[in-house]
């Protein structure tokens, strides 16, 4: 092997350490905030989580700022992710979800200016979804395709806002798999099949005149 060689596959090896130790203190930074909160979570903290030094986590995310938002943007990943999964990847996603959940919830509440970028996110690649789906004929039309999109997201994230009460009457943390599955179902059999079984009170809103 020449000397150039061995440099590439230590640089190779370095990249590939690097991209590891990054992904971990993202987990661990993912469920520290879902549990303390961003305000509330130092860097050591999740430094000690995810095994590393804080030093190291600084060099990967710059700062707790840079932190957040890298887990923003992976919340805002898998929730894109998790609309283009195939069915036989539906369970998968859901069960390595929980983590994605109480961040979101978390950061949601916290009501910060990234968790105001986060909601816009969820809101924007939502409408975009929706509208492709239209575009291939698996979602309904709409004449109003962003209040589609923030109603949709906004039902999405009640049983994670309102954990304790949902968790109460359902039985157990909404955050948890089997909770949300419980959740989702009785949603999407609402949004599939319909709820009312005649238009008397979507009638009755649009002929309202704010």
């Amino acid at each position: 092997m020449t000397a150039a060689e061995r440099s590439f596959n230590t640089l190779n090896m370095s990249s590939v350490s690097d991209l590891t130790a990054r992904a971990r203190i993202r987990d661990a930074a993912l469920a520290r905030f879902g549990a303390d909160g961003v305000a509330g979570a130092s860097v050591r903290a999740v430094a000690a989580d995810a095994g590393v030094s804080p030093a190291l986590v600084l060099h990967h995310f710059g700062s707790k700022d840079g932190l957040r938002e890298a887990c923003d943007q992976y919340v805002l990943d898998a929730v894109r992710a998790g609309g283009e999964a195939g069915v036989d990847a539906l369970a998968d996603s859901l069960r390595t979800a929980t983590p994605v959940r109480r961040y979101l919830a978390r950061a949601l509440l916290d009501g910060t200016a990234g968790a105001t970028a986060l909601f816009t996110g969820l809101v924007e690649r939502t409408e975009a979804w929706l509208a492709e789906g239209e575009a291939q004929g698996w979602v309904r039309p709409t004449g109003d395709v962003r209040a589609r999109a923030v109603t949709y997201v906004s039902w999405q994230l009640a049983p994670l806002l309102l954990g304790d009460q949902v968790g109460r009457l359902l039985g157990g943390d909404p955050a948890e798999t089997a909770v949300a599955v419980r959740g989702a179902r009785a949603g999407l059999e609402m949004l599939t099949g319909g709820l009312f079984t005649n238009d008397r009170w979507l009638s009755a809103f649009a002929a309202v005149r704010p």
